[in-house]
């Protein structure tokens, strides 16, 4: 059953999989959106060629159905179809040298526990959740098996077997490190495999790019759930694009007073985003129009979830940003706010909307 995959001078791994929301006990709608592209770059790059092999794991029946019969779809910036190999997790035997994990991170306790037994004596674990998730990840997995990445692009879930790339391709980019930020035999066996889908950078700073990708996922997944809208009706709409630019900077300043250094994201420096007053918001919300501008039209994960009544990342996004800000003693009151109106929408107490906007508590220098 194994396999090498000989990739750019890269180590040799048996298999990978990609989970994509693995859950016990519960059957919920999943999104094999990575795993799908993922899938389609190695089945026709140097991965698939070399022997490799890329298994899709997914609680969803008729998701595992649909791919195995007719494949990956892809749909938005790009329209392809590819087959791929998918099983439930009761179908898992042996053990996976790369396990690329995208499980959402309320998750993660049975998940985690139940892909343990499936590791590989010298199996890496590769997360690419939002938030924070390595040192809750490594709690289970142990440290030594961790890695993280970054995902610089979107993809949505149709339906079984379907889905929407959302990003321009040329905007598409993964950042993947170490936890100590060496630069890895193994890293570079993740990114190449990963930089079949699009340009992967191996970082030594993956706590900065976390930290980065945490700023922008406050700022517009955040407020965007919050609202109802689009990154672009964020951006329109004065009010909120103050609420999105105070969610960034309490993230900036938490993320100053631990000392980390932020990467830049997509060539742009996110630490500019910091104010103090109103000349620096001047400039800060030039930066934002810049940087999300071509991201108008995308509707965060986060609010699709809440759209469809299922539970939301809030608290691996904007609510983490809370708990660091308390245990730094740096104030968050916007992201204090945001998160928990998302959590009353959640719990089906309110609907999203702009009307929420009059509570949240701007500073009195805007």
């Amino acid at each position: 059953m194994r396999k090498t995959i000989e990739n750019s001078g890269a180590l040799g791994y048996s298999a990978v999989v990609v989970l994509s929301k693995v859950r016990c006990g519960e059957a919920i709608h999943t999104s094999s959106a990575y795993g799908s592209r993922i899938s389609w770059n190695s089945h026709r790059g140097p991965y698939h060629k070399n022997g490799g092999e890329l298994l899709l794991i997914d609680i969803n029946d008729k998701n595992v159905r649909a791919l195995n019969e007719k494949g990956a779809t892809i749909t938005g910036e790009l329209e392809v179809t590819v087959p791929v190999r998918a099983i439930t997790p009761d179908e898992m035997i042996g053990v996976y040298d790369i396990i690329i994990y995208t499980v959402k991170q309320y998750d993660n306790d049975r998940a985690l526990r139940q892909i343990l037994p499936h590791i590989g004596p010298a199996g890496v674990f590769c997360t690419l959740q939002n938030g924070l998730p390595e040192n809750e990840v490594a709690q289970v997995i142990r440290r030594e098996r961790t890695m993280g990445c970054t995902v610089g692009w979107g993809a949505t879930w149709m339906g079984p077997g379907i889905s929407r790339l959302t990003s321009p391709a040329h905007t598409m980019g993964f950042d993947v490190g170490e936890l100590d930020g060496t630069i890895s035999e193994r890293a570079r066996a993740i990114a190449a495999i990963l930089g079949l889908v699009c340009p992967t950078t191996i970082t030594g700073n993956l706590t900065g790019a976390r930290w980065t990708k945490l700023t922008a996922n406050a700022a517009y997944s955040g407020t965007a759930s919050l609202l109802g809208c689009t990154m672009g009706e964020v951006l329109d709409h004065e009010k909120a694009l103050l609420t999105a630019a105070c969610i960034a900077n309490e993230t900036i300043g938490v993320s100053r007073t631990l000392g980390i250094i932020m990467e830049p994201l997509v060539g742009h420096d996110l630490s500019r985003l910091a104010f103090s007053g109103k000349e620096d918001l001047a400039s800060a919300l030039a930066l934002h129009r810049k940087v999300w501008g071509p991201q108008g039209a995308l509707k965060p994960s986060m609010l699709q979830d809440l759209e469809k009544g299922r539970r939301c990342e809030i608290d691996a996004i904007n609510g983490v940003v809370s708990l660091w800000g308390k245990q730094t003693r740096v104030p968050t009151p916007v992201n204090d706010k945001v998160a928990q109106i998302v959590r009353d929408i959640e719990k089906g107490v309110c609907k999203p909307g702009f009307e929420h906007l009059s509570e949240v508590p701007l500073p009195d220098i805007l």
